[in-house]
């Protein structure tokens, strides 16, 4: 067989691959995307009560008499079902990364495999409390302050499409946030660095937690240490889960105990 041939073969191979890929990777789209729509529509019936549970660590704290309004013509029909998307979003999680565990699980090695199921796992569940812990404990609290902070001859009437804006953002940053275990377990896992090495840069972690809670919180002392105090603390978890998984000892790269991935 000429070299040309051979060539024209792998050519060939390479393309159905990449093609076998593709048509993978719409499928798991389609049924993420499929999953978020059935989700939607079985919450659009309770799209007004959806959107005063998620209001209410602001409407508890409003002044006597303050309510909540709508500036905009639609805003009233539509910010619920915003709202309602986006917490369709928010519970389809696990299938959307049961379907990207689904695409890469093929090729992974079997110790990798080990090891980035639980993460991915992890990961949903830390997303999931940094929410929580947003909506609980961050609302009341920063909430209380704004409305005690109001000058005198001011009330306080949020427009309820710059309310789902703004609590979006500081789910998505505290979602985001509580995922730093996970960044540094794969920081160590991947090689990139060491625990050793994570641990020095304490300080640096410390002084950038704060920055990012001034970048990705609204302009007040409470939210940016309430965002920056759980992050440094979860990077420190993160050191300790490394050490515990036994990470950093030896490379991912480094193990020889398998050449293939697991079929």
């Amino acid at each position: 067989m000429s070299p040309e041939s051979i060539q024209e073969g792998e050519d060939q191979l390479a393309e159905g691959t990449l093609v076998s890929h593709l048509v993978e990777l719409r499928t798991c789209l389609i049924r993420s995307a499929l999953s978020i729509l059935l989700i939607f529509i079985c919450l659009v019936p309770f799209a007004q009560r959806i959107f005063t549970l998620i209001a209410t660590p602001l409407m508890d704290r409003l002044p006597e008499g303050a309510t909540m309004i709508a500036t905009q013509v639609a805003s009233p029909f539509l910010t619920p079902f915003k709202m309602s998307l986006f917490v369709a979003v928010f519970l389809s999680m696990p299938v959307i990364l049961y379907q990207i565990w689904g695409f890469i699980a093929p090729g992974l090695y079997r110790k990798e495999k080990r090891f980035a199921f639980p993460l991915l796992l992890s990961s949903i569940l830390l997303f999931y409390a940094g929410v929580a812990f947003a909506h609980f404990v961050v609302f009341p609290l920063m909430f209380a302050f704004f409305a005690t902070a109001a000058p005198e001859g001011v009330t306080m009437m949020t427009d309820i499409s710059a309310y789902l804006d703004f609590i979006l953002t500081i789910f998505f940053a505290f979602g985001i946030a509580f995922e730093v275990p996970i960044a540094t377990v794969m920081l160590v896992w991947s090689g990139l660095v060491s625990i050793e090495t994570l641990r020095k840069a304490r300080a640096f972690v410390f002084l950038g937690a704060f920055v990012a809670g001034m970048l990705l919180t609204p302009p007040d002392a409470i939210s940016q240490t309430l965002l920056a105090v759980p992050v440094y603390l979860l990077y420190e978890s993160g050191l300790v889960l490394a050490k515990v998984l036994g990470l950093g000892r030896a490379p991912l790269e480094d193990s020889q105990e398998e050449k293939t991935p697991d079929e």
